[in-house]
C-alpha cells in the first residue's frame, strides 16, 4: 500500500496521454499505468494524416512519444504495469497491479480496444507496411490499387465501402458462406460495382514479408481445400476490436460487446471513475475523439475532487 493518489489514469494511448497533460497541469500528479499495449493501437501506425496540427502528416509512434514528454514536462509519472483486479465498490479506489496495490480517488479508464487480428505470423510482419484494421486512418494511402478486407459483419461492410473512395478494385473475404452483417449494409456493399465477395474463404499467409509491403495473399477454400493466391496492395481487417474492459465486469455497466457505457460524455454509473477513448466509443474510434475524451475526463476529475475537498 502506498498513498492515496488524486487519479489513475489505465492506459497510455491518446486518450490517457491528454487525460494525463490535462490532469497533470492541474496538479493531480497522475500515475499513468501503461498496461500490455503501451501507446495504443498509433504505437503499431504508420504515418498519421488527420490529426489537426501535422500539415505534412506523423508517424504515429512519434505522435504518442510526443504527448507523452508533454505530460510528463507537467509531473506525469509512467509505469509499465498490468491491472490484474479492481475493486471500486468504496473509496479510495482499490487496484491490484500483481505485485502491488495503488489506492486513488477517482480513475480514468482508457485501456482502449485492441483490434482482432487473424493472428497469421505474415500478417503482423506487415502491420502498417499495408496491413491495417483502420480504413479511416489508412484508406488514402492506396488510391488507386487492389486491396481486400477480411470480414463478414458490419464492420466488414462499413470498411469495404469506405475503401472504394480510394481503392480501384476491394475484394471482401469471409471465412463462411453466410454473412453476419445486417440486410442493409450487405445490400449496400452487394450493389457497389467494386465491391467483390469472396465466401468460404480463408487468408493462410499474407505474401510480402519479404519486401516488407503487401503483395497478395494466399487463401483456401474452407469446403473444397482448394488453395489460390490473390494479387492485392492492402489487407483491411474488418473483424472487429475487443475493448479492454472485461477487468470491471460487474461493477461498471458493460454493453453487449463489452464496451464501457458511459453517460454525460466520461461518467460511468461509479462516481469519480471515468472512461474516455476507444474503451467506450464503439463509433468513431479515431485519435482525435481519444484525446477530447481524454480531456473530458480529467476535466470531470479535477470538478469531482474539487467538489469532495482537494
Amino acid at each position: 500500500m502506498s498513498e492515496i493518489r488524486d487519479t489513475v489514469i489505465l492506459g497510455s494511448g491518446c486518450a490517457g496521454l491528454t487525460a494525463a497533460i490535462y490532469a497533470a497541469r492541474a496538479n493531480l500528479k497522475p500515475l499513468v499505468l501503461e498496461g500490455h499495449e503501451p501507446g495504443g493501437q498509433l504505437s503499431i501506425t504508420t504515418l498519421v494524416e488527420n490529426f489537426p496540427g501535422w500539415p505534412e502528416g506523423i508517424q504515429g509512434p512519434q505522435l504518442i512519444e510526443n504527448m507523452k514528454q508533454q505530460a510528463a514536462r507537467f509531473g506525469t509519472e509512467f509505469r509499465m504495469a498490468h491491472l490484474v483486479s479492481a475493486d471500486l465498490s468504496k473509496h479510495p479506489f482499490t487496484l491490484n497491479l500483481g505485485k502491488e496495490t495503488v489506492l486513488t480517488r477517482t480513475l480514468i479508464i482508457a485501456s482502449g480496444a485492441s483490434a482482432r487480428w487473424l493472428g497469421l505470423p505474415s500478417e503482423q510482419a506487415l502491420i502498417g507496411h499495408g496491413v491495417s484494421s483502420c480504413a479511416t486512418c489508412d484508406g488514402f494511402f492506396f488510391s488507386g490499387k487492389e486491396i481486400a478486407v477480411v470480414g463478414g459483419g458490419d464492420s466488414a461492410m462499413e470498411e469495404a465501402l469506405f475503401l472504394t473512395r480510394f481503392a480501384s478494385k476491394v475484394t471482401l473475404l469471409h471465412r463462411r458462406e453466410h454473412f453476419r452483417a445486417s440486410h442493409i449494409m450487405l445490400e449496400r456493399a452487394m450493389a457497389h460495382p467494386n465491391i467483390a465477395f469472396r465466401t468460404n474463404t480463408a487468408v493462410e499467409e499474407v505474401i510480402g514479408v519479404e519486401d516488407k509491403e503487401v503483395k497478395g495473399l494466399k487463401l483456401r477454400d474452407t469446403v473444397t481445400g482448394e488453395r489460390s493466391e490473390l494479387p492485392i496492395s492492402g489487407l483491411f481487417l474488418g473483424i472487429g476490436h475487443e475493448p479492454n474492459a472485461r477487468m470491471f465486469a460487474g461493477q461498471i455497466d458493460l454493453d453487449d460487446d463489452g464496451y464501457i457505457v458511459t453517460r454525460d460524455n466520461v461518467h460511468t454509473r461509479v462516481p469519480g471513475v471515468y472512461a474516455c477513448g476507444d474503451v467506450q466509443d464503439r463509433r468513431y474510434r479515431q485519435a482525435i475523439t481519444a484525446a477530447g475524451s481524454g480531456c473530458m475526463a480529467a476535466l470531470e476529475v479535477e470538478k469531482y475532487l474539487e467538489e469532495h475537498g482537494r
